[in-house]
């Protein structure tokens, strides 16, 4: 019985409502941030931060922001890739048009930019939910891929549509090696997780659950489906704003509007339903299959010593990665969080089968 809650008891409702009741839970959690914090810094190599990491976890904050419209407010979005393009492309003019301004403020105003165009496009949603919905957002994907590719002053008038981010120097110091943007975006990422985490355990958040569960019973018993709505795709579209920049500024460096094409939407909408609708957990998982396992397929011919052409192998990736998301979506429809849980119910009672 490794997972043992007998026995921890709670005497103040501060105690009974924290974020991590049990001490097997605080106790795995704190071992995971001083792993990542301190551990992963002095061992992996420039490649994993490059390919793996840093990728990894830019792309679990946006899904985490697009779990909590989907997953926890129950409205589906195909616009994702959108406003991270939003987020990036306000950072970079934010950057080199008030070159004076803090990095970090420059990615939260990005974020809050980003926040303002999602809560535009997401007013349809007071009128129309589901599949109609899903086309609304993915309309404003395809105008904001248009906006950005058109209108130039967004690019800074630049010939090609590519742009730079500027030096990446935050209180007078500049983050250059892989393990400095790592552990930038690591202190990042866990702050707006704990937010996150807060959000959705609050009245908000039992606001969007509810009205993901039935609408018409929600408005009924006092919520404003305007209020959960809209709050929802504000604080979605921050967090995916965000993502954006961090993803530009940090990952790429120089970008131009198609590394923000529908493709990375649904590359993160796929984060969220493999990982789990509706769990914080759920996003992170979903973000490792997703980036982890391509390069795993990308790299098995090598290992198994099987000669194979580049244009093969990434038929097969393709092929491969299609047919394990199918799989793992009929095993467990509900997501890899799902799988995590039940591995917690079996813990509790191991060594008994039941």
């Amino acid at each position: 019985m490794i997972y043992r809650e007998t026995g921890q008891y709670k005497t103040t409702y501060e105690a009974d409502q924290q974020l991590l009741p049990i001490l097997q839970d605080r106790l795995f959690m704190l071992i995971v941030l001083f792993v990542a914090f301190f551990v992963v810094p002095l061992t992996a190599s420039e490649y994993l931060f490059r390919a793996i990491l840093v990728p990894f976890l830019i792309l679990t904050l946006a899904a985490i922001g697009l779990n909590i419209l989907v997953g926890f407010c129950g409205q589906v979005s195909l616009g994702t890739g959108g406003f991270m393009a939003v987020g990036a492309y306000a950072a970079y003019n934010l950057a080199i048009r008030v070159p004076d301004l803090n990095l970090l403020v420059v990615f939260l105003l990005a974020g809050l930019a980003a926040t303002i165009v999602g809560v535009l496009f997401g007013l349809p949603s007071l009128r129309i939910k589901g599949f109609y919905l899903a086309v609304a957002t993915l309309a404003a994907q395809f105008f904001l891929d248009w906006a950005f590719a058109r209108i130039g002053w967004f690019t800074n008038y630049a010939p090609s549509g590519s742009v730079t981010a500027p030096a990446l120097t935050i209180f007078g110091y500049t983050f250059q090696s892989p393990v400095e943007k790592y552990l930038l975006v690591l202190a990042i990422v866990v702050v707006f997780t704990l937010v996150a985490r807060n959000l959705t355990r609050g009245a908000i958040g039992r606001s969007w659950m509810a009205m993901r569960d039935m609408d018409v019973a929600a408005e009924v018993i006092g919520i404003r489906p305007l209020y959960a709505k809209v709050t929802a795709f504000a604080v979605s579209s921050f967090f995916v704003g965000l993502a954006g920049a961090l993803w530009a500024f940090v990952y790429l460096g120089a970008w131009e509007p198609l590394a923000f094409d529908v493709n990375r939407s649904f590359q993160l909408l796929f984060m969220v339903i493999i990982g789990g609708l509706g769990s914080i957990l759920g996003s992170f998982l979903g973000a490792a299959f997703i980036v982890i396992l391509p390069l795993v397929l990308n790299q098995l011919p090598g290992w198994l010593g099987i000669e194979m052409s580049t244009a093969l192998i990434s038929h097969i990736e393709f092929m491969i990665f299609g047919a394990l998301i199918v799989f793992f979506l009929i095993v467990e429809p509900h997501g890899l969080a799902r799988l995590w849980a039940i591995g917690k119910e079996k813990l509790r009672l191991w060594p008994f089968p039941h």
